[in-house]
Parts: C-alpha cells; sequence; structure tokens
C-alpha cells in the first residue's frame, strides 16, 4: 500500500514536471513569435519613415545591364574617394533614404540596403566597438534576437574594400536576411540581378554573380584581400563553382579590379554553414 503511495506521489512530481517543461517552453516560443513580431512591425514603421515616395529617379536606378555598363564606376582615388565619370556627376539622383533622421536614432547607421522582390530593405549599421553587438541588439540599441543588418569594424564605411561582408539573421517570419536563401533558386537567381545600397551621398548599384552556402570561416580573417594575388585566386575558385547547388552568373566578368558585397546569413539546421549571395559593384552615382 505505501509502494503505491509512493509510486503515484513520484509520478505525479515527474507530470508536474513535465507539465511546468511544457508550459516553459511555449511561453518561450510565445515570447519568441512575439519579439519576431514586433521587429518586424518595427521596421514596416521605419521604413515607412525614412523612405520617401518612390520618384522618377529611384524608378530609374533599376536600369537593365546594358545601361549600366555604359557609365562602369571608375574605382577609387588614393584618398579613397569614389572616382565617377563627368555625365554620371552632373546626373545627381534623388536619395530615398532619410538618413538624417535615421542617425538621430543611431548614429551607427549609415547605408540601406535594397533588394527588389524580396523583404530586405534595411538599414545598415556598424558598431565602433564591438564586431558581436547588432548580432542580438537591433538600430534602437534595444536587446532583440533578430538584431539588425551590420557590417564589421574590418570594413569601411564607404564600401572602398575589395571585399565587404554584411551580415544578417536568417529569421524563420522572412525578416532580416532570410530573403537570400531566395537565390537558391536557378529561376529567381536569374531573374533578380541587383542589389541597392544607399549611403547618405550615394547610390551603389551590384550586380549578384554567385550565390551559395559555404562554410562558417570569417572571410575577412581567412583571406587577405589586399593580396591582388589572394584576391584573384578566391574570384575564380568563386566563379568556377566553390559549392554544390551553386547558382553562377556566367555572363559576369568579375576582377580584382573590382568591389564586391558579400551577403551572409545562417543556413537552417546547419549550425557550421552560411550562405552567400555575392555581388560586384557596377555604378556608384552621387546623390542629391
Amino acid at each position: 500500500m505505501k509502494d503505491n503511495k509512493k509510486n503515484s506521489g513520484f509520478w505525479m512530481v515527474i507530470l508536474c514536471l513535465a507539465l511546468l517543461v511544457c508550459i516553459g517552453c511555449v511561453g518561450f516560443i510565445g515570447f519568441r513569435l512575439y519579439e519576431n513580431d514586433k521587429a518586424k512591425k518595427q521596421y514596416e514603421q521605419l521604413r515607412q519613415e525614412v523612405e520617401e515616395t518612390e520618384t522618377e529617379s529611384e524608378t530609374d536606378a533599376k536600369t537593365t545591364l546594358e545601361e549600366i555598363e555604359s557609365r562602369p564606376f571608375d574605382g577609387w582615388n588614393d584618398g579613397d574617394t569614389p572616382t565617377l565619370p563627368d555625365d554620371v556627376r552632373t546626373e545627381l539622383a534623388d536619395n530615398p533614404i532619410d538618413f538624417e533622421k535615421l542617425q538621430e536614432i543611431n548614429p551607427e547607421i549609415y547605408a540601406w540596403i535594397e533588394i527588389p522582390d524580396t523583404q530586405i530593405d534595411y538599414p545598415v549599421a556598424q558598431s565602433t566597438y564591438d564586431d558581436s553587438y547588432y548580432l542580438s541588439h537591433n538600430i534602437y540599441g534595444e536587446p532583440e534576437f533578430a538584431g539588425c543588418i551590420y557590417t564589421e569594424m574590418a570594413n569601411r564605411l564607404d564600401f572602398s574594400d575589395p571585399v565587404t561582408v554584411m551580415y544578417g539573421h536568417n529569421m524563420r517570419n522572412g525578416s532580416m536576411f532570410q530573403n537570400l536563401h531566395l537565390f537558391e533558386d536557378p529561376e529567381f537567381f536569374e531573374e533578380n540581378r541587383y542589389v541597392y545600397v544607399y549611403t547618405p551621398q550615394r547610390r551603389l548599384t551590384y550586380e549578384v554573380f554567385a550565390a551559395y552556402s559555404y562554410d562558417d570561416v570569417h572571410l575577412l580573417n581567412a583571406f587577405d584581400f589586399s593580396d591582388e594575388e589572394v584576391f584573384r585566386q578566391y574570384l575564380e575558385d568563386v566563379l568556377g563553382g566553390i559549392s554544390m547547388g551553386q547558382n553562377t552568373r556566367k555572363d559576369v566578368t568579375v576582377t580584382t579590379k573590382d568591389r564586391i558585397l558579400t551577403l551572409s546569413t545562417c543556413m537552417g539546421g546547419q549550425t557550421g554553414a552560411r550562405y552567400l549571395v555575392q555581388a560586384v559593384l557596377r555604378k556608384n552615382e552621387k546623390t542629391k
């Protein structure tokens, strides 16, 4: 009789513990979903506040490859100031982003990235003291699992490095850099060529040339891209196919004279892997 009571008590304790664990898990999942939804709404509101109504100049940014290649980027001079053809200098595009308002929110916001036909339309920040800060903080400086889109201190803020790496979480609700995975689809990859980056004075147009899964090596630490031979070999490897299932644009020429933007996010369920979308700078315009 006593044994039955002991067994009954033991299983009652187990049941209570299991119930508490279940409640805790449901609560955690609910909190995470709430936080993700909150972050998504914050960015939607922010876009409305800082993005002006689309103008003819903004629409014109989405040009054909022929138009872009007719006015190639001339590179940077010794002072790292972008040098542009005269016709580009005189045709100043409108800048649809209110950077004054953004920098009132956070002075570490220095750019904005947009990829047409995706949800990627976000401010870009860079911490002045901790590369991992924006992994877990939003642009308001608040702790948040979704973090924000960011670069690290190894990259300059004018996008003049041989390779600039931009990071964002792979969020299940489709926010941050989750939509980079759309480039896994060959048809989507073929139909979506361009990435646009705005800074307070410039609009940079990049052409996507490769999208693939890679290991989680830190690119800027693993490769010295300032070494032309290292950079050349790296580009040769990527363009030759560095990963199974890679999408590569065969008609795009990329050399060590070019400037590359690498967009990096996680692979779902693969802790040691990253998904990279890489694009080459095709046009660098001053803006009003």
